[in-house]
This record gives structure tokens, C-alpha cells and sequence, in this order.
């Protein structure tokens, strides 16, 4: 099992920044992607970004490139989304998933969800 625990989103105008957190705990071992969804209401669970546990590979959904950007810190065992130029239809509850897949850009091969942060930006 692998924990995921969510921090760090708010209420933020737009063109601001906020980072969000996800701190994994458990049996990590068998991680091999670290991924940030989002859902707005009346909206599906949507892909935003993604990294490998171990190693560089970085996946990010065109309407977040250029603002976004996720990194990890394996000694904290924790994944970041750094999010810049945030504007209203960034508005969202964050989620941040692990699996032990390779196919990452989908909901389904996640394991592990988070409870999720709310982030609203206001225009």
C-alpha cells in the first residue's frame, strides 16, 4: 500500500503562483510514475503532469506547459507541482497518483489517490 498526501493548494488571483505537494509514505518500492490529475466540477478526472520515480522522464498536458512544472525529491519521497501564470480554468481539486505502470496520461493504471487540494484562481 502507498500513502499520498496532498498539500498546499489555495486561493490565488490569476497570474500568481502556488506550489502543491504530495508526500508518498508506505511500500513505494514498486513506483514507477508520480502523476498530478485534476477534476473542475461537472468535469472528468483530467491529466496535468507526470514524472518517473526514478530518472528524468517528465509528461505534461499542453495546457499546462510552459506553467507548470513537476519535480520530485526522493530523499522527502515527495513530488511537486509548481504552478506559475495560473488562471481560472486552473480552478480544480489536484490529485496526485502513483502506480507501477508505465502509461501514465490516464487515471486508470494509478493505484494510489490522494485525497486531493483545492486550488481556485480568481480572475
Amino acid at each position: 500500500q502507498v500513502q499520498l498526501v496532498e498539500s498546499g493548494g489555495g486561493l490565488v488571483q490569476a497570474g500568481g503562483s502556488l506550489r502543491l505537494s504530495c508526500a508518498a509514505s508506505g511500500r513505494t518500492v514498486n513506483t514507477n510514475f508520480m502523476g498530478w490529475f485534476r477534476q473542475a466540477p461537472g468535469k472528468e478526472r483530467e491529466f496535468v503532469a507526470a514524472i518517473r520515480w526514478i530518472g528524468s522522464n517528465t509528461y505534461a498536458a499542453d495546457s499546462v506547459k510552459g506553467r507548470f512544472t513537476i519535480s520530485r525529491d526522493n530523499a522527502k519521497n515527495t513530488v511537486y507541482l509548481q504552478m506559475d501564470s495560473l488562471k481560472p480554468e486552473d480552478t480544480a481539486v489536484y490529485y496526485c497518483g502513483a502506480t507501477s505502470k508505465f502509461i501514465v496520461l490516464a487515471t486508470g493504471p494509478y493505484e494510489y489517490w490522494g485525497q486531493g487540494t483545492q486550488v481556485t484562481v480568481s480572475s
